[in-house]
């Protein structure tokens, strides 16, 4: 087998090896390299102490001495060098309290997490594979080095990569492995928010984002997302819906594109049904004002995980609107377009368009005419570039002063009723005629 691998990272290994150790690239470049992938980075492993390896390279930053990684910039592009190493104990879940050095490289490749993620490679020597990671590959199966119980053990946070690969690749878990993460999920408690984050979202903008249904399965959401939990096991009984609502979710991640503020949008635009649900007479179920409820239960799971401001911003709006309806008529879809934002009124679409794909088919065919519809006016409006909002107002409140009004909040109620006024009539979005019609507001 011969790996295509950059000029940088085989000239980090013939240095090495010309002087005397030895050097393979190792772990997900392999990896990633053997699935026809492009890696993100590719890491080096070594028998040479970090020292050793900082005085064979001009340019090198030291990135984690007390675990031997070393990093070596060739030109522009930074390599991670670790030498073999053997973890000591895992005090905390998470990180190993000390590691040893070591001449080994099979030590060094048994500590590490997935036998797909414990194959090195060299140019000349080829493959080294010691725990039947191409067998998985071509089984397609995630399958921890040794005991899984033990890996999960010295770090929690592989309970999550886990199903995060799985998703990502495709591949099932090894159902030894899964045993291992239903026994030991609880412990993700361990870790923090910011960690479980950036997994969550890997998982989501991953090619298989239902593949969340194994989170559910194993006890990894109850932990860190108990509300998708109780999604579910809700049922929904209504003519627009043939899941529970978490299975509509699954189904409606797969609708939408691989966005990050997307697929947070799809996985939280339902998660408050359970609490607003009611059920009449007739045993039907119904879900008023699930928008902004859910918007509420968005706000306190995307800040519990540690999101950033923007992005909860986006997703939290697009939940409270995710089920606004305008009739397709260019005055209707001009409102909501300010009333949602010009921001993400694109992605308002999307998710809408998502939502309803992971419906039932009853009356489908009015609801894509609708959505259609709606879509159609939108591209008119930014066709004839239309004012939607106050920013493409013709008017200002400092054009409002030169008119003669007297500053105040009262300057932003003339720009509302302006505006609500143009939403109407967008060909009146000039000065002089919005000035006029102040002029005759005052008489």
């Amino acid at each position: 087998m011969k790996l295509n691998i950059p000029s940088g990272a085989e000239s980090i290994l013939n240095t090495l090896e010309q002087h005397g150790y030895e050097a393979y690239v190792v772990g997900g470049c392999v990896r990633d390299s053997i699935l026809g992938r492009c890696p993100d980075d590719w890491d080096i492993t070594t028998s040479a102490s970090p020292e050793q390896v900082k005085a064979l390279f001009r340019r090198t930053v030291d990135t984690g001495l007390q675990h031997g990684t070393v990093t070596v910039l060739i030109e522009k592009e930074g390599f991670e060098v670790t030498t073999y190493r053997v973890d000591g104990d895992y005090e905390d879940g998470r990180h190993p309290k000390e590691v040893r050095f070591t001449s080994s490289l099979e030590e060094d490749l048994k500590r590490r997490d997935f036998t797909i993620n414990a194959m090195a490679y060299h140019p000349d020597r080829g493959l080294v594979d010691l725990f039947g990671g191409m067998d998985d590959m071509e089984k397609k199966v995630i399958r921890c080095v040794g005991d899984p119980m033990e890996r999960f053990q010295e770090d929690v946070l592989r309970i999550l990569r886990a199903v995060r690969f799985s998703a990502q690749l495709g591949f099932t878990i090894e159902e030894e492995t899964k045993e291992g993460i239903r026994a030991l999920a609880p412990n993700l408690r361990l870790v923090s928010a910011e960690r479980i984050q950036v997994e969550l979202v890997k998982l989501l903008v991953s090619g298989h984002p239902d593949y969340l249904r194994v989170a559910y399965e194993t006890g990894i959401t109850a932990e860190f997302l108990p509300e998708f939990d109780v999604c579910m096991k809700t049922a929904q009984n209504t003519p627009h819906h043939c899941y529970t609502v978490g299975e509509h979710t699954l189904k409606s991640l797969l609708n939408v594109r691989a966005d990050k503020v997307l697929r947070l949008t799809m996985l939280l635009h339902d998660i408050g049904k359970p609490v607003v649900k009611t059920t009449d007479e007739n045993g039907r179920d119904h879900f008023k004002m699930h928008g902004p409820e859910s918007e509420r239960m968005a706000k306190a799971i995307l800040r519990r995980l540690k999101f950033d401001n923007d992005t909860m911003h986006k997703v939290c709006r697009l939940v409270k609107w995710h089920d606004a309806r305008p009739v397709p008529e260019m005055a209707s879809v001009r409102r909501a377009v300010n009333r949602i934002g010009e921001d993400i009124f694109p992605f308002y679409l999307e998710v809408q368009r998502a939502d309803m794909l992971a419906q039932s088919d009853y009356q489908r065919r009015e609801k894509e005419e609708r959505l259609n519809g709606v879509k159609s006016c939108y591209e008119q409006i930014l066709e004839k570039k239309q004012c939607v909002s106050l920013k493409s107002l013709a008017v200002t409140g400092r054009d409002l002063i030169q008119e003669g009004c007297k500053p105040g909040s009262h300057l932003g109620e003339i720009l509302d009723q302006l505006l609500e006024h143009v939403l109407e009539y967008p060909e009146d979005n000039k000065k002089e005629t919005l000035l006029e019609l102040v002029r005759k507001s005052e008489d």
